[in-house]
Parts: C-alpha cells; sequence; structure tokens
C-alpha cells in the first residue's frame, strides 16, 4: 500500500457545489489544502476552499494547470465529460476510479452492471425509439417511468408513464436523448446506504438511512431506518459487492427500495451522497472525512453511529424557517452559502440529533 499523501498536499476537488464544499472543510480539518476546479464563479466550494480554477471543462490549459496543482483528483458530481478525464487521468491519479463513473453516467449501463452482479433491479429497456417503447411497456407494463439514460437528477429528466396512451407525450420530453424505461417497483420504504472502500480494500459501511423525497427531491433522511437486522446485513454486504467489483477508492452512495422480496437497487452514486449528510452530527468521522481518508490513502474512520439523526433538506424557501431553525435545541444548521433562493434549489440542511 502506498504511503497517505502527506500533510499540506493539495486534493483537486472536480466541481464547486455544495458536496465540494463540505469535502473542502474534511480535508482542511485533516490537515490538507483542496483546489476547487469549477466553471461556475462564485459557487459554495469557492467560500472555503484554498483554491478555485475558473474554467470550462473543455480548456485543455486549464485542466492541465489543474492537474499540476494538486496531488490527487476527486469529484463531487458524475457527470464530467469524458475528454476532461481523459487529459486528467494522464497526470494524476482521479480517485474513484473511472470506471465507477463511467456505469454511472448512464442508467442502462449502470443496470446492466449491478443486474451482471447478481443484483436485483426494477425491471428495464433499453428505449431508442418509439417502437422499443411500444414494446416495452408491453413487456413491463404500467405504470413505468422513461427516464434520459444521462445528466439527470432530482426528478429532471423523467417523465411518468400511467397507461400507454401517455408514450408519445414521454418520449418526446426526452427531447431526443437516449431514453431507458424502468417498471415502478411497489416498495415498503425506500433507504440509502453509505459506503466506503480504502486504497488498501477495507471497507466501512454506515446505518442505512431511510428517505422521503418529493418531487423528485430528497426531504428528509432518518436513522435508524426501520429494516429489519437482515436487511441491514443484507445492504452492507450489498454495497460491499459493488465498491469491491469496481475497485472503489472513496465513499459511495446506493440507494435501495425496500420491498417484501429484499432490496433492489435503485441507482449507484460514486461520491459523497445527500442521504449522507447525517453522519455529521450523528458520527465522529463523517462521510466527508470519509471520503478525504480514502482518497489520500489513509485508514478508513470508523463509521459507527453514536446518535440519532433526522436530516432535512432545506429547498427553496425553507431558508425564511433558518432564524425559527437557530433557535431549536439539538439542531445543527449546515448552510452552502449560495446567494440566490430559487424553487426546487438545496440551500442547506439541519441535522436534528435525538
Amino acid at each position: 500500500m502506498t504511503d497517505p499523501l502527506p500533510s499540506g498536499s493539495t486534493i483537486g476537488i472536480l466541481g464547486g457545489g455544495q458536496l465540494g464544499r463540505m469535502l473542502s472543510v474534511a480535508a482542511a480539518r485533516l490537515g490538507y489544502k483542496t483546489c476547487i476546479f469549477e466553471p461556475g464563479g462564485d459557487c459554495p466550494a469557492s467560500h472555503v476552499a484554498n483554491f478555485h480554477l475558473k474554467a470550462d471543462y473543455d480548456d485543455a490549459e486549464a485542466l492541465k494547470q489543474f492537474a499540476q496543482s494538486v496531488d490527487v483528483i476527486t469529484y463531487e458530481f458524475e457527470n464530467i465529460p469524458t475528454e476532461a478525464l481523459d487529459l486528467l487521468e494522464d497526470l494524476k491519479p482521479i480517485r474513484p476510479g473511472r470506471e465507477a463513473l463511467r456505469i454511472s453516467q448512464d442508467r442502462l449501463t449502470e443496470k446492466d452492471f449491478l443486474t451482471e452482479l447478481g443484483l436485483q433491479t426494477a425491471p428495464y429497456a433499453d428505449i431508442p425509439d418509439a417502437a422499443a417503447l411500444k414494446a416495452a411497456l408491453a413487456e413491463i407494463g404500467t405504470p413505468a417511468i422513461l427516464k434520459t439514460r444521462r445528466f439527470g437528477y432530482d426528478g429532471k429528466g423523467q417523465a411518468r408513464i400511467m397507461s400507454p396512451d401517455d408514450a408519445d407525450t414521454a418520449l418526446a420530453e426526452m427531447n431526443g436523448a437516449p431514453a431507458i424505461l424502468e417498471g415502478f417497483v411497489d416498495f415498503t420504504s425506500e433507504v440509502s446506504i453509505i459506503a466506503a472502500r480504502g486504497l488498501d480494500g477495507s471497507v466501512s459501511c454506515y446505518d442505512p438511512g431511510e428517505n422521503v423525497h418529493r418531487e423528485g427531491i430528497l426531504r428528509t433522511t432518518t436513522v435508524p431506518a426501520a429494516l429489519p437486522a437482515s436487511a441491514r446485513t443484507d445492504a452492507v454486504l450489498l454495497a460491499a459487492k459493488v465498491l469491491n467489483a469496481l475497485d472503489y477508492v472513496g465513499v459511495m452512495g446506493v440507494e435501495l427500495f425496500v420491498t417484501p422480496k429484499g432490496l433492489i437497487v435503485n441507482e449507484i452514486a460514486p461520491r459523497v451522497h445527500n442521504s449522507g449528510h447525517w453522519t455529521q452530527n450523528g458520527c465522529a468521522v463523517d462521510q466527508f472525512e470519509q471520503h478525504i481518508r480514502a482518497v489520500a490513502g489513509w485508514p478508513l474512520g470508523d463509521g459507527a453511529r453514536h446518535s440519532d439523526v433526522v436530516m432535512e433538506n432545506l429547498i427553496g424557501d425553507d431558508m425564511d424557517r433558518v432564524p425559527d431553525l437557530a433557535k431549536e435545541p439539538n439542531t445543527a444548521l449546515h448552510l452552502y452559502g449560495k446567494a440566490q433562493v430559487k424553487a426546487g434549489r438545496k440551500m442547506g440542511h439541519v441535522n436534528r440529533v435525538g
């Protein structure tokens, strides 16, 4: 195993959103500097990182400058252009590796990967055209959901199909983008598990959290989840199987449906995850420090939970509640420093510690 990055080294982070912000704070606590590569100005991560390289992902010279100024590269979102990664990979190690990004960037590739591992997913089909959609609906049935294969998040790039009559409208909403049809899953709850794998192959998992979504956006995560012990064990084993198959380094979020027939994988996210924010106030080592530990070659921290937590996202006008939330006992505020409040925009979160 290679030695950990020396104190004072610089970790490069692709993306400047709130996840990059919280990764930068965690890196600073471990004695590291961070450099953010982000096309937008005044981004959340730029407020706390040591350096912000403001350039587009097709700016080859800026990417080279970024790589030369850091010791290792990680990322806070999946949809990084392949060409940028091709250039960076030749200059500095990228952790987690490219394979995890390749798989997670395309919903069809992801579903195929999970199925080949022997994991359960929703029924799905590739939809290149209207004829394929008609055939898939005949096999999978309705209700179903049509999704773009790439670049979808927080409910974007999705269209519900409640009956075959909705097919043409749903396909039109894809705007010609490659799509995938997924059958609805009859689930009792939705949980996610935050798991980490180190450079040495060790794996550490946090307790599964129970998630509530509205309008495609995560609203709350509650820990502990209402899960039997056997399902908790299954979730940990499932996450470890994914991490090991990818020779993964870093933190990953795995979203799961809980059904009478067992756990069904909804999706994987090769990065720190919104549903893991509870770890900031529920564990000695949170998901952000765990990720920095992994990519820097440190031993993984103990993922044990010392408190029950309910994490609530603050979205849009929820910011009006901040003065009252600040008065609540046992409530930790985490605000992202975004200047403009917009409907549906994640502005921060609160962790209520039980």
